[in-house]
C-alpha cells in the first residue's frame, strides 16, 4: 500500500479566465493572471492511497462518496499513470499502476460558490497523484485537464496561465511571474455573501457566453489583451494603484459578459454590488488624501463572494469598515463571523 496526503492553495484571478477555445482539453481563449493565497485559512486537502487489497476505486469529496468516473478526474489519473509508466522510479513497481485507488478530498471553505474550489481541489489531487506514482516535473498541464484554473494553484505568488496556440495544448501552462513576497504586506479579505452552490456552474456559463455574447469577442481580441500587458507592467513596476484599477476593471468586464450572455448568467447579488460601492467610496477618500498606495480593490469570480486585496497598513481599517457595513447577527459572536485575523474594536478613522 502507498498513501500520500497533500494540500493546495486557492488562487484568485485578477485577469479572468472565462471561455475555452477547446472544451475537451480545457484550453482558454485568453491568458489569465492570479494571486495564490496563503494556505493558513483556505486550502484543499487530498489523501490518495493505492493498494493491491482495494477491490474497487473510491472517491470522497467533503465527506460524501462520489463517483470517481468523472471524466476530468479520469483524465488527470490517466495522464499521471501514463507518465509513471514511462519512468523508472526507485521504489515504484509497474504493478502498482494496476492497483485500485482511493481518494479523499476536502475543502475548508465553500465549494462551488465562486471561490476557486475546483482549482485548489484539482491542483491538490494532481500533486498527490504525482507523489503516489512518482511523477515529477511541471504538473500544471495535467491539473489544467481537471479544472483550467487549477494549473495556477500549482505555483505560489502571482501566476500567469498562458493560453497557448497549439491545438494539442502543450503550450498552455502556468508560470510564476512574481514571487509570494512581491507585495509582502498584502492582505486578502474574502467576503462570503452566499456559501451555497451557484445556480449556473462556471463550465456551463462559459459555454453559453462563448456561444451567445457579442461582448465576448471584443474582450478576447482587444480589452483583455491590453489589460494583461498593463497589469504585467503594474506588477513589474510594483504600481499598486494601477494594479487595483485593472483588477476591478477586468472583474467588471467578465460579469458584463455574463450579463450579455443569453440567457444571462447572474452571479453577483445586491450585496455584491454594495461591496463594490464601498470599495469605490473608500478609494475616493484615499485618492483625495494623496494615499493612492493605500487603495484597495475587489474581484469577483463566477459567484457573489468578493475578494478584496488590501495593503497591510490599512487592513485593520478595512476589516472594521466591512464589519461595520455588514455586521454579524446579534446572536453571532465575532469569532464565529470572522476567520483569520480579527480587527480591533477601534473606531474607524477618515472613513
Amino acid at each position: 500500500m502507498k498513501i500520500v496526503t497533500c494540500t493546495a492553495p486557492v488562487n484568485i484571478a485578477v485577469i479572468k479566465y472565462w471561455g475555452k477555445r477547446d472544451e475537451k482539453l480545457i484550453l482558454p481563449l485568453n491568458d489569465s493572471i492570479s494571486f495564490t493565497l496563503s494556505q493558513d485559512e483556505m486550502c484543499a486537502k487530498t489523501t490518495v492511497a493505492i493498494s493491491p487489497n482495494f477491490s474497487e476505486d473510491k472517491f470522497w469529496l467533503n465527506g460524501k462518496e462520489e463517483s470517481l468516473e468523472n471524466p476530468r478526474i479520469q483524465n488527470c489519473l490517466k495522464e499521471i499513470r501514463r507518465r509513471a509508466s514511462k519512468r523508472k522510479v526507485n521504489g515504484f513497481d509497474d504493478e502498482m499502476l494496476n492497483w485500485h485507488i482511493h481518494v479523499c478530498s476536502a475543502n475548508n471553505f465553500p465549494t462551488a460558490a465562486g471561490l476557486a474550489s475546483s482549482a485548489a481541489g484539482y491542483a491538490c489531487l494532481v500533486s498527490a497523484l504525482g507523489s503516489v506514482y512518482g511523477v515529477e516535473g511541471d504538473l500544471s498541464v495535467i491539473s489544467r485537464q481537471g479544472s483550467g484554473s487549477a494549473c495556477r494553484s500549482i505555483y505560489g505568488g502571482l501566476v500567469r496561465w498562458y493560453k497557448g496556440e497549439l491545438a494539442d495544448g502543450s503550450d498552455s501552462f502556468a508560470k510564476t511571474i512574481a514571487p509570494p513576497d512581491h507585495w509582502p504586506n498584502t492582505r486578502v479579505i474574502i467576503c462570503i455573501v452566499n456559501a451555497g452552490r451557484k445556480k449556473t456552474p462556471s463550465t456551463e456559463g462559459m459555454r453559453r457566453s462563448v456561444a451567445t455574447s457579442s461582448l465576448m469577442e471584443y474582450r478576447v481580441q482587444t480589452s483583455v489583451v491590453n489589460r494583461v500587458n498593463k497589469i504585467m507592467q503594474a506588477i513589474h513596476e510594483k504600481d499598486w494603484s494601477m494594479f487595483c484599477d485593472i483588477t476591478m476593471a477586468d472583474s467588471n468586464e467578465m460579469h458584463a459578459v455574463c450579463q450579455d450572455t443569453f440567457p444571462p448568467c447572474v452571479y453577483m447579488t445586491d450585496t455584491s454590488q454594495t461591496i463594490t460601492s464601498l470599495v469605490y467610496q473608500y478609494n475616493e477618500i484615499k485618492i483625495a488624501n494623496k494615499e493612492d498606495h493605500h487603495k484597495i480593490c475587489y474581484t469577483f469570480d463566477a459567484g457573489p463572494n468578493a475578494c478584496l486585496f488590501v495593503p497591510g497598513e490599512v487592513a485593520e481599517e478595512v476589516m472594521n469598515l466591512v464589519v461595520t457595513a455588514f455586521p454579524p447577527k446579534p446572536t453571532q459572536a465575532l469569532d464565529e463571523y470572522i476567520r483569520g485575523e480579527k480587527p480591533s474594536k477601534s473606531k474607524l478613522s477618515k472613513v
